[in-house]
């Protein structure tokens, strides 16, 4: 490894530091809409994805069942969903967003987009494509380090618009680390 202790220790302040704002901002947003961030993200992947299967769903958002069965609870009972028997597999369910859910989920998008480029608008025009740019090869080297610790799958729909070539540069000549290997993955 070519970085420095002292870079990735300053690589885990800032990232921390980035999602905890982000958080905030989502959870307001989020609060004023009546509901926890869990829901917000069930509508997010069903506003992207469209209907899936309850097992895609947890799958993509990276949650239980049973964790999945509680969030989808209030949606339902919101309105905002709807679940229904899969047209190829009767046994199987499929979650879809209602008309209102799909107001609720572009409403959330909408918040977290204008907040978005309001960020952007703080940042020397000439230097905002660039941080953009290296905020995407950020996401595609961590998904490359993420890949034998996170179920397969699980969060490649967050790779949608990036480049397959930038994936597998990600990727290449990289080695797989086990989660045993790092002992704050213990978690």
């Amino acid at each position: 490894m070519d970085e420095s202790p002292v870079d990735a220790r300053r690589l885990l302040q800032h990232v921390r530091a980035l999602v905890r704002r982000f958080a905030i901002s989502e959870r307001a947003d989020v609060f004023c809409c009546g509901m926890t961030i869990a829901q917000a993200a069930t509508l997010e992947t069903l506003r992207m994805e469209g209907p899936l299967r309850m097992g895609e769903l947890g799958k993509r958002l990276g949650i239980t069942p049973s964790t999945l069965t509680r969030n989808l609870q209030r949606l339902l009972d919101t309105g905002y969903v709807k679940r229904q028997a899969d047209g190829v597999d009767g046994r199987a369910a499929v979650v879809a967003l209602t008309a209102t859910g799909r107001r609720q989920a572009d409403k959330l998008e909408r918040q977290e987009e204008s907040f978005a480029g309001e960020v952007l608008e703080r940042i020397d025009p000439e230097h905002r494509a660039a941080v953009v740019a290296r905020l995407a090869d950020l996401l595609v080297a961590v998904r490359a380090a993420t890949k034998s610790c996170c179920p397969e799958g699980a969060f490649d729909h967050l790779m949608t618009g990036f480049p397959p070539d930038e994936r597998r540069r990600a990727d290449a000549g990289r080695e797989e680390r086990s989660c045993d290997d790092v002992e704050c993955r213990q978690r």
